[in-house]
């Protein structure tokens, strides 16, 4: 007998009532909300370091101490595995080079001092790109995500290249998002994502869905900068809302980061069963 047989409602009410859609609703909320415990932790750490002044060590790398004890306790406690950790690691590190490279440029700064700063960006910044990656593997296994009309492999890892590669080109060359937004439409047009909520699969454009992952990061930039995490040439006075087009350069982000979990996960599954 299969885990899904073990696990389904036997009587027919309480497999109407968990088909309803307000309890889907709710329970894919659960489930997405389990799957940012990282992110929730980064933001409760700005806030808490923003407002409770801590000994010893600057700010910075209290964050940076933080981040890694929320990183150990994820993988000891089962909530992150072996494989998503890995992928994490290298999400950081991504994340980190385009941070010094940005900073170096003038894009942000990070004013505060601190003793884990490398070329001016401090070691936990690749944190905030790492839960990124955590928030997509979580999703993943918890709502059973599979691809649908997935693109070749050297397609996709030409376009998240070409992405990745505008971020630090364009400003020395032309800007080509725009370009870069239309290759996505036209080379996944017809991908979309199929993920399960209590047995019952639904389906998504993934056009759609990076579309509002983005949007959501951007909110998320938001309360970061609210709580200092960075700080934009236009926030070093006073606060403000992060600019409204900050959201395509998190759109193309999240679209890097989805395509190389994606990847990742494909790889995974196609090696052979030992």
């Amino acid at each position: 007998m299969s885990n899904k047989q073990l696990t389904a409602p036997r009587n027919p009410f309480l497999l109407r009532k968990a088909n309803r859609p307000v309890t889907q609703l709710l329970n894919f909320g659960w489930q997405q909300a389990m799957s940012c415990v990282f992110p929730v932790v980064i933001f409760g750490s700005l806030a808490l370091t923003q407002w409770v002044p801590l000994p010893l060590l600057p700010r910075y790398d209290w964050l940076l101490l933080l981040f890694l004890g929320m990183q150990v306790w994820m993988v000891r406690s089962g909530l992150e595995t072996r494989d998503e950790l890995k992928v994490i690691t290298l999400f950081h590190l991504i994340g980190l080079a385009l941070e010094i490279f940005k900073v170096n440029m003038g894009s942000w700064s990070y004013p505060e001092e601190g003793y884990s700063k490398v070329f001016g960006v401090p070691l936990y910044s690749g944190f905030m790109y790492a839960s990124v990656a955590s928030y997509l593997c979580q999703a993943w296994r918890r709502l059973d995500v599979r691809l649908v009309n997935w693109p070749p492999f050297a397609l996709v890892v030409t376009v998240a290249s070409s992405i990745y590669l505008n971020f630090f080109v364009h400003h020395f060359w032309i800007d080509i998002r725009w370009w870069l937004f239309a290759a996505v439409l036209v080379v996944f047009r017809r991908a979309s994502v199929r993920y399960s909520v209590n047995g019952v699969h639904h389906r998504m454009p993934i056009v759609l869905s990076f579309a509002l992952i983005g949007f959501f990061i951007w909110i998320a930039e938001n309360i970061a900068t609210f709580f200092g995490a960075w700080q934009y040439p236009d926030q070093a006075d006073a606060w403000s809302l992060v600019h409204i087009g900050k959201i395509s350069s998190w759109l193309l982000l999240v679209i890097v980061s989805f395509l190389i979990v994606a990847s990742l996960k494909r790889v995974k599954e196609a090696r052979p069963v030992e």
